[in-house]
């Protein structure tokens, strides 16, 4: 079943990103990235012969707030389609309500197990991303003694249970949890049960502008002296905010880096330049997951011939496509993709290693 909104040739394309909350601070680059990918998409012909058009949303509200505009929009006929990246719990409210009547890209770094039919997900998931760039880390560090602290939601909340496994699988053990409420400014009592505790690295799983205020925090502690950090929700926005003083210690794993020295992200870098000048927010790899995202989402419609959602599942499997991250393919509903860990030397990402 589909949406009626394109009979005027335009496809009308649902972006829902943050532009409030932690998220806010890497939304304008998210809406530059995908607004790219639309006019790259368009000048090729659009999809199906039709117009890309992107209908911003704001993904950073309350979830079931932002899913019932959403699915409102869809019930009018007045998206085509849904793209973007917005936190798990968006997904998890805005899924059930749309996905089998248009197709919805998810483009986030996320818990992983989504597996409702009308959803194609780009973003990175724990197995391939967290447990490597934890074992890479106990084998170059010896790093095994780890804190987590997240945000309370589903993404943290899950995937710090997979951090347990992960930790025992690398020889070590998890000390000591911490979940803390969306916008938390004071981080003073996680911080201190961090110092109590025998840990010599932290996992962050902290979004956005909290994770730039956490990291500022530790680093005035002195943490960052004895505990080394990781987080698979790191961007160059972040980094940027949290400054150099800070990120001392700090690794990221990724699919994609700014510095990422593949021809793939190189030209992608030079084309952004170009079109947005070099005084535009950094790319970073949260707003360019909404370029792979409208370039999926392209290569499914051409692939089926149709936006229907039940033609889309019938051809994922045969699906890909060239992007900033290079050549990738559908596996079921989610992108194969590389990812890489870096380290955090001052306002720039250190690649060191493909996981």
């Amino acid at each position: 079943m589909g949406s009626t909104a394109g009979v005027d040739d335009t496809l009308t394309v649902a972006l829902v990103v943050p532009l409030q909350g932690p998220g806010g601070i890497f939304g304008p680059s998210c809406e530059l990235s995908a607004q790219l990918a639309a006019e790259e998409i368009n000048a090729a012909g659009g999809v199906l012969g039709r117009e890309v058009r992107l209908a911003a949303i704001d993904g950073g509200g309350p979830p079931q707030r932002v899913a019932a505009e959403v699915e409102a929009l869809v019930a009018l006929g007045a998206v085509d389609a849904v793209v973007g990246w917005h936190i798990s719990a968006v997904r998890k409210a805005l899924a059930p309500r749309i996905a089998h009547l248009v197709p919805y890209v998810y483009t986030a770094q996320y818990e992983g197990g989504e597996r409702t039919p009308g959803v194609f997900l780009t973003g990175e998931t724990d197995e391939r991303q967290l447990l490597p760039a934890m074992r890479l880390l106990a084998e170059a560090t010896g790093a095994r003694r780890w804190c987590t602290v997240g945000n309370d939601y589903v993404w943290p909340r899950e995937t710090a249970r997979a951090a347990r496994r992960h930790a025992t699988a690398c020889g070590g053990r998890i000390l000591g949890e911490a979940f803390v409420p969306l916008g938390t400014e004071d981080f003073g009592p996680v911080l201190r049960r961090i110092e109590h505790c025998d840990a010599d690295a932290v996992l962050m799983l902290l979004v956005g502008a909290d994770a730039v205020r956490f990291n500022r925090d530790f680093a005035a502690h002195g943490l960052h002296h004895r505990c080394l950090r990781l987080s698979t929700h790191m961007d160059e926005n972040m980094l940027l905010a949290t400054g150099a003083d800070a990120t001392a210690g700090l690794w990221a794993a990724s699919g994609y880096f700014e510095t990422l020295a593949t021809a793939e992200s190189l030209d992608f870098n030079r084309r952004f330049a170009h079109r947005f000048g070099v005084e535009a927010p950094v790319v970073g790899s949260l707003g360019e997951s909404c370029f792979e995202g409208l370039r999926l989402l392209g290569a499914l419609a051409e692939r089926a011939g149709s936006l229907d959602v039940r033609a889309m599942r019938a051809v994922s499997d045969t699906v890909g496509y060239e992007g900033p991250r290079g050549a990738l393919r559908l596996r079921g509903n989610h992108i194969d993709q590389r990812v890489y860990l870096a380290r955090a030397d001052a306002f720039d990402f250190d690649v060191l290693a493909q996981l």
